[in-house]
């Protein structure tokens, strides 16, 4: 392709990257932190032979395959403790960094398209091409960067079974897996019209993939293989270190940013491949209300989400009769189980299960009140306000989205789970237990959608700290235990808080608590929002 295409590209990269840099930094720091401290805590958690096999026994089953890949054999898990660590944390890993490149792309592509910067720049002398290639080489340097520091972090904990070469496989895998998801998020962003469905199509083709991947590892192994994810668990890294994932994911992400690129050349800037309809000459009283308008501007993203998190939960619902099959038919688990317990070994995956999805049902449901911040940010808040619209009413309204959005996806992942549970199981599972499993997660969604408001009303530019808050709520649910944080780092998070069910009995105090501080920090949140300047 003529250079000219490219012309100014060194000069626009050097601008994007002091323009994220402090994003890039954060990503960076908070993937390495946690990774290089998971670890390091892994040796004192598995010290010996009986703690290994344990492990073992308990990934060995098709709901933990489901969820976290194939495992490695029992030889593996007592040869290196990498293993257990792979096994453990490489494929939420990956998602993490997907999630990161994902966001960068559509941010660095689309966005600044959306929001005018690409026409700007365009307006000096630069090449067509340059705006793409200037942010794909920052994503290209962000993930160079990454694989190095894990590479180098890994090694230096010195601990058996992570040697350099499985220390370095670790990080490519992380650094071609966000690769290729910012080639795909790049692609997407050429098809689509908006930021918004840019990050839909890139989320829903994570999420795609996440599934397939899930399927197939319980039940066909070539159909785990068509995913991206799918490569990734089969690398053998810290045993077999197989590298060809890792060169496969690179080479497909020279192809697709390839097509990218000539996507890019083809279409006309503010466009995409794919238009928005045309809407109704006249709108519906509905749409007159500022409730109404702030569900039509993020319907395909709350569909999208709603589909989504019905399949995973459904997919996962899917496994439960073998998982069932394999408890019942498996004499050592049978011999940990209390003969009192008085639930299943089922359900207990099942409250792990119903924390991990409520995190997830949590994105969008705070993503529909930072939404209205994402209007102000873009000077569109004054055609609220040139009508007799409060200021209350118009936070109250995103709010009241959330609201609703929390008890549906909550609602769905319980019907997708319970429904095809109920129809793989001998004895299906209890629709009231299942129910109540993913409803007493709504307290916590609720005090994080507060948090939300609060910061959109009070501290409006530091309204991106919610989504540190979330991700840290994760690593409360998914590494509390292996990180051994004490109990007062654990009870920063709301989720720490909810009782488990059916594993617990239900407490009512802890979630009184939790809503009535939803209800405070709202308040707050409503009060500054009326006081403050608002931005244009």
């Amino acid at each position: 392709m003529n250079e000219k295409y490219f012309k100014g590209t060194m000069e626009l990269t050097k601008l994007l990257f002091r323009q994220d840099r402090k994003k890039i930094i954060i990503w960076l720091l908070g993937l390495i932190v946690v990774t290089i401290a998971a670890a390091y805590s892994y040796p004192d958690i598995y010290k010996d032979e009986p703690s290994k096999q344990a492990f073992a026994l308990t990934m060995d089953n098709p709901a933990m395959v489901a969820m976290l890949g194939p495992g490695y054999s029992d030889e593996h898990y007592l040869q290196s403790i990498g293993t257990l660590f792979a096994h453990e944390m490489l494929l939420f890993s990956v998602v993490a960094v997907a999630i990161m490149n994902i966001l960068s792309v559509g941010r660095s592509t689309r966005a600044d398209e959306e929001d005018g910067r690409i026409e700007l720049i365009r307006a000096l002398p630069v090449g067509r091409l340059t705006y793409v290639t200037s942010s794909m080489i920052v994503i290209l340097i962000t993930n160079i960067l990454l694989v190095i520091l894990i590479g180098f972090g890994l090694m230096a904990l010195g601990i058996n079974g992570l040697n350099a070469e499985s220390a370095f496989l670790y990080g490519a895998i992380l650094g071609s897996s966000g690769i290729i998801f910012a080639a795909f998020t790049a692609v997407f962003a050429q098809l689509a019209e908006t930021s918004r469905e840019t990050t839909t199509l890139a989320f829903g083709f994570l999420i795609m993939t996440y599934l397939i991947r899930a399927t197939g590892d319980v039940s066909n192994e070539t159909v785990a293989l068509i995913s991206p994810l799918g490569w990734m668990v089969r690398t053998g890294v810290f045993a077999d270190n197989d590298w060809w994932p890792v060169i496969v994911a690179l080479a497909l992400s020279v192809v697709i940013i390839a097509l990218a690129f000539y996507l890019n050349v083809i279409r006309d800037i503010g466009s995409g491949f794919f238009p928005a309809r045309k809407g109704r000459k006249h709108a519906s009283t509905f749409l007159l209300t500022p409730f109404g308008l702030a569900w039509r501007l993020q319907r395909t993203s709350i569909v999208s989400w709603a589909i989504g998190l019905f399949a995973l939960s459904a997919s996962f619902g899917a496994i439960l009769g073998d998982l069932e099959m394999y408890f019942a038919d498996n004499e050592f688990v049978q011999a940990f189980l209390p003969s009192d317990a008085g639930y299943t070994m089922t359900e207990q995956f099942i409250t792990l299960l119903m924390a991990i999805m409520a995190l997830l049902s949590t994105i969008p449901v705070v993503q529909a009140v930072l939404k209205l911040k994402g209007e102000e940010s873009k000077d569109r808040i004054d055609h609220y306000f040139s009508r007799a619209v409060s200021r209350t009413k118009l936070l109250g309204s995103y709010y009241g989205l959330a609201f609703v959005l929390s008890f549906l996806y909550q609602g769905l992942v319980a019907i997708g789970l319970w429904s095809v549970g109920a129809a793989v199981m001998e004895e299906g599972l209890s629709f009231t237990t299942t129910i109540s499993s993913a409803i007493v997660y709504l307290p916590a969604m609720w005090l994080l959608v507060a948090f939300t408001a609060f910061f959109i009303g009070v501290l409006p530019k530091a309204t991106g700290f919610i989504w540190f808050y979330v991700i840290y709520c994760f690593i409360v649910i998914y590494l509390g235990g292996i990180l051994d944080f004490p109990k007062w780092m654990n009870a920063i998070s709301p989720f720490d808080h909810i009782p488990q069910i059916p594993a617990d009995d239900m407490k009512v105090i802890p979630l009184i608590t939790l809503t009535i501080m939803a209800l405070l920090l709202t308040h707050l949140g409503i009060v500054g929002y009326n006081r403050r300047d608002i931005r244009g």
